[in-house]
């Protein structure tokens, strides 16, 4: 196969992976989930550092994928241009996406009269909910059967409630 056959063969590949998956949003959900009980095992914090930890650790764990993919290509002896740079940059961006809404539930829980506690029980909701939301559409813009979603869906609920359980048993 010439380097245009297997530039071509990605590109089509990476084209059905950015239509299909959202890993990054589930695993970013999870990780946002992670970040938020981890915080608030801590104690008191002001509500403007979780909300930088929760972006910033987002952006982070974006850039080392970034970094891994790109050096991945690298080891398979595919030379990393731009095109592939910006194409690995946008399939693992769902990993910050998926950290903004529960650092905007943070930023938004004064308003809604929520103290500290409520503010991360609040985050580490709409953290689950965009977990169980990726894989659902994931699952569903594959092709899955509805019923195939639902099963996917759970299982990351399942999975949202674990790292929650620790934020319970963390704080007791």
């Amino acid at each position: 196969m010439s380097r245009t056959e297997r530039a071509t063969a990605a590109g089509s590949a990476g084209e059905r992976r950015a239509r299909t998956d959202y890993t990054g949003g589930v695993y970013g959900s999870m990780l946002a989930t992670s970040v938020i009980v981890g915080a608030g095992t801590l104690g008191s914090f002001p509500r403007a550092e979780l909300v930088a930890l929760l972006v910033l650790t987002g952006v982070v764990f974006w850039l080392a994928h970034v970094h891994a993919q790109v050096f991945g290509a690298r080891l398979t002896r595919r030379t990393p241009d731009r095109r592939v740079l910006l194409h690995v940059c946008r399939d693992e961006w769902p990993i910050v996406q998926a950290a903004l809404p529960p650092a905007a539930a943070v930023a938004v829980s004064p308003l809604l009269g929520l103290d500290v506690e409520g503010a991360l029980w609040f985050a580490l909701s709409v953290a689950v909910a965009g977990q169980v939301g990726w894989s659902a559409a994931a699952a569903r813009r594959a092709g899955a059967s509805w019923g195939l979603v639902g099963v996917t869906a759970v299982v990351n609920l399942v999975l949202g409630l674990l790292i929650l359980s620790f934020k319970l048993f963390l704080k007791h």
